[in-house]
């Protein structure tokens, strides 16, 4: 489903918006940290949040990446969001080293460590570009 322009794409550390629905059946759209899994996106969330919340009640979602000028266009994935533990917070310490670096990486992962930390997974059934 994804080539090679695609995923080259995705490595960049882009800002990604996550829309799941919510209880009232109207679109909840938060900015969120990403990185490519195979052919899932994830995403590292604290349990506590309303997206996580709206995911148990409703998994299908979509995550939005690029789209801005200087991004050269970008993409949309719609498809079921997954949760998953992430016990040893390898996916944490993954995506907070992909956006941030030295001390402030250091800090927020000593943060986050304290939070329950969860994994959300999209695995997309369409992918079209924006």
């Amino acid at each position: 489903m994804m080539d090679d322009t695609l995923r080259a794409f995705l490595q960049k550390p882009l800002l990604a918006r996550m829309s799941t629905l919510g209880t009232d059946g109207y679109p909840h759209t938060v900015p969120v940290w990403f990185m490519l899994d195979r052919d899932d996106i994830v995403i590292i969330s604290v349990r506590n949040t309303r997206k996580v919340h709206h995911i148990g009640a409703n998994p299908k979602g979509a995550v939005m990446i690029g789209g801005e000028p200087q991004d050269g266009g970008g993409y949309l994935f719609k498809g079921d969001f997954l949760i998953e533990e992430d016990a040893d917070l390898h996916w944490m310490k993954t995506l907070t080293h992909r956006y941030e670096s030295g001390e402030q990486a250091a800090k927020d992962i000593a943060d986050w460590s304290k939070l329950d930390m969860i994994l959300i997974r999209l695995t997309p059934h369409t992918i079209s570009k924006v």
